[in-house]
């Protein structure tokens, strides 16, 4: 009991023990060094000017003057101002000098667009964290200047820097690209995409624009999806469980007969006599070498309405009227479309665990067969004992991600079905995931605050399944055994 409630104040001491370390590393700095260090403090590049490194500190100082400028000057787009004023923007929510949105154009003729606003908001507070991580690196690269000074040592000029990028520094070469992209491209869009869900940003509203283009409403979109309120409350009430549940249950089913589906095909490719080998295995890895969007079309023309597939049910008289396999109608039965979908799915999903588990079985020790066959174990004993687990044991990161790819799995869906079959009055259909709805609700119908809601709930459930399931599976806590 004692040791348990060690642990709270433990995990407090260690989040905050980097936040008093960085500051103890400031004043540490400050104390010990020199005046040209202390002036870096206010002036960046000062302490490399003191130490004579004249181009370091002209880069330090261009870089503090060029975003200082950036903030008092605020450069604009479309209207849409950088800087201080972007940062009153985003927390008022107002247009500059108000706005008027032209529906002919699409235009605004004054002010600026709220996306912009929001987006040009977290690209100027970017811009200040940028800051204050260039501030402490001058402020670092002036002491470490002191401390070489004081043992006899010659501080380091701008080509030795360069030069240790590319030798003993090379993996921040390497890397620094790499994490500059993440947060532009997904860090950046992410944050723009969660501050939209705390708004009243709605762009069917923008033909009523007054000088207010959106607020910050807090969580009232959040309680919407649980209480009907707002523009959108009610449809989301309404059809969030059932597509949420439907999510849930397309993944599940998708993820495990495409999953045990390879397990089993490449048991029997692999089978031990069997002739064309080669010539089975290409043909299902057509499937992958054929674009995936290609296939999906194909198969919804092939079983859509005046299809072929439905030409001849109808030439043999099996059936007097077209079937509607992937709902594209709003008579079509929704359970055939889910079943259909699923079944689908298998065609393009099996082919990729056939491969992976082929490169497993080869690699099982024969050994372990061998062992099982002396003991008298029957095949089905050895597929359950040995080759199953050996290969769950394998691919468990494969079937997480599988499963959280699968609710994320926009091209299945709305390829084959579109969300169909329809439900009169919503924008949700009978095979729509939370995804699709997604994209019906932003793009289709404008709403950004409420897909932002909707997006922040899919991150919330792939994220916790998946840190849950793996951190709980044998790859991760016994990674280095098999037993």
């Amino acid at each position: 009991m004692g040791s348990k409630a060690k642990k709270g104040p433990n995990k407090v001491a260690n989040f905050f023990s980097p936040i008093g370390k960085f500051f103890w590393n400031l004043r540490r700095m400050f104390l010990g060094g020199s005046a040209g260090t202390k002036l870096s403090y206010l002036i960046f590049g000062a302490g490399n000017f003191y130490h004579k490194r004249y181009i370091k500190g002209a880069i330090f100082l261009l870089l503090q003057v060029g975003i200082l400028l950036f903030m008092i000057l605020c450069p604009s787009v479309n209207g849409t101002p950088y800087g201080y004023k972007a940062l009153l923007n985003l927390g008022l929510g107002n247009l500059e000098e108000g706005g008027q949105f032209n529906p002919a154009t699409g235009e605004f003729s004054t002010g600026s667009d709220c996306k912009l606003m929001i987006l040009f908001g977290f690209v100027t507070i970017a811009a200040i964290v940028i800051y204050f991580i260039i501030w402490y690196k001058n402020i670092q690269s002036s002491y470490k200047a002191d401390m070489d000074k004081k043992i006899g040592k010659k501080p380091t000029t701008i080509i030795e820097d360069l030069q240790a990028l590319l030798d003993q520094k090379f993996h921040i070469t390497m890397l620094t690209p790499t994490c500059i992209a993440a947060l532009v491209f997904t860090v950046l869009p992410t944050i723009f995409m969660i501050a939209l869900a705390f708004t009243t940003y709605n762009s069917q509203d923008m033909n009523n624009l007054g000088t207010n283009l959106f607020h910050w409403n807090g969580i009232e979109n959040f309680k919407a999806v649980f209480t009907g309120e707002g523009s959108l409350g009610v449809e989301i009430k309404n059809r969030f469980l059932p597509v949420l549940s439907w999510t849930f249950i397309w993944a599940i089913f998708a993820t495990l007969s495409c999953y045990f589906g390879g397990i089993i095909l490449a048991l029997l490719i692999n089978k031990k006599g069997l002739k064309g080998k080669k010539i089975f295995r290409t043909v299902f890895i057509m499937t992958i070498a054929i674009p995936q969007f290609i296939s999906l079309l194909a198969v919804r023309n092939l079983l859509g309405q005046y299809g072929p597939f439905n030409a001849m049910l109808m030439n043999l008289g099996w059936t007097s009227q077209p079937i509607g396999f992937l709902g594209l109608n709003t008579s079509d039965s929704e359970i055939l479309a889910k079943v259909m979908v699923i079944i689908v799915n298998m065609w393009v999903g099996i082919p990729y665990t056939m491969l992976m588990t082929s490169g497993i079985l080869m690699n099982i020790p024969a050994d372990l067969y061998e062992a099982a066959r002396v003991d008298g174990a029957s095949t089905t004993k050895m597929f359950f004992k040995i080759t199953l687990p050996y290969v769950i044991f394998i691919t468990t990161p494969y079937l997480i991600s599988s499963f959280v790819g699968n609710i994320n799995s926009f091209n299945t869906i709305y390829l084959l079905t579109g969300g169909g079959p329809t439900h009169v009055g919503y924008q949700a259909g009978g095979t729509d995931l939370l995804v699709t709805w997604l994209y019906k609700v932003t793009i289709d119908q404008g709403s950004y605050n409420t897909g932002a809601v909707i997006g922040i709930f899919t991150f919330l459930i792939t994220a916790t399944i998946t840190l849950i399931t793996y951190r709980r599976s044998k790859a991760y806590n016994e990674e280095d055994t098999f037993q």
